[in-house]
């Protein structure tokens, strides 16, 4: 399979990894948003994002600037009608991705892979408002998308060994990542762990057990996490964290996977982790741990 133009639905959090991680690999990205202004800032906070690296040595000027020029921002779906690949990545929410996956089948030739990077709904849903429901398959990348090898790429009931094995030469060969087939269920697999992960976390808080900052440094240590739990959490979004729980709460009817009350609390209370700066702990505008 060669691809040479993808495009990125939605440009929130993962979808300007995405587009970041598929310029970088040589393609030509296609980005859309709801909005010219979202769009706008998702591409600066692409710019920002490749800065920082050549801050770090781990970019040239000239490396991104290549990447840079193979963003291309555009304000209707139907200027994607020529990629050969076109990745989802709007809000978490059933109707509203229906919508943009009954408009990709109109426009997108059969042959173009339609992939959702949801990271809880069900891709047979989304496939039956096609017409080929075969070419639907889930590409659910884990944040940081840049620095994280892996996709999940997940077979819905109609998804075709075809189109498997077409997404997986993609990810392996193309964007250099491992891929891991899954099939179908609510949260996968790094989802369902890592949200039960983070609320069991959240339960030993609420107990008086240990303090947030000693658990991340118990887990972080001890088990050589990257982050502990409540940074995790804080970096994915506890909003995104929340709805995931909730979907997979109503989906399973496990009590295990029933939010902690200090995770709705925090949520109601705006304190989403690093997209508005505080969470579990305080971040500044990069991101960084205060």
């Amino acid at each position: 399979m060669t691809v040479r133009k993808a495009g990125v639905v939605g440009a929130g959090t993962m979808g300007q990894g995405i587009a970041e991680m598929l310029a970088f690999n040589g393609l030509d990205v296609y980005m859309i948003e709801d909005t010219s202004e979202r769009l706008t800032q998702a591409i600066e906070m692409i710019e920002h994002s490749l800065d920082k690296q050549m801050e770090r040595w781990a970019l040239t000027h000239a490396e991104k600037k290549l990447v840079m020029s193979r963003l291309h921002p555009v304000d209707s779906l139907s200027e994607l009608a020529e990629c050969e690949l076109v990745i989802e990545t709007i809000t978490e929410d059933l109707d509203s991705k229906r919508v943009i996956f009954d408009q990709l089948d109109q426009l997108c030739g059969p042959g173009v892979i339609l992939a959702s990077n949801t990271s809880t709904l069900s891709l047979t849903e989304l496939a039956s408002v096609t017409a080929h429901p075969e070419r639907v398959i889930g590409m659910h990348f884990v944040y940081p998308v840049i620095k994280t090898n892996l996709v999940e790429i997940v077979r819905g009931l109609k998804t075709s060994d075809e189109t498997f094995a077409r997404t997986k030469h993609f990810v392996e060969e193309i964007i250099h990542k491992k891929g891991v087939m899954v099939f179908e269920s609510p949260g996968f697999v790094t989802t369902r762990l890592i949200c039960l992960f983070i609320n069991e976390a959240l339960h030993v808080l609420e107990e008086g057990v240990a303090s947030a900052e000693d658990i991340d440094s118990a887990m972080r240590i001890g088990y050589s996490f990257q982050y502990g739990p409540f940074e995790m959490a804080d970096r994915f979004g506890l909003d995104a964290v929340l709805a995931a729980l909730e979907r997979m709460f109503r989906e399973y009817g496990e009590l295990k996977y029933r939010p902690s009350i200090v995770l709705k609390k925090m949520v109601r209370g705006g304190h989403l982790g690093v997209k508005s700066g505080v969470g579990f702990f305080n971040y500044d505008k990069d991101g960084d741990r205060l």
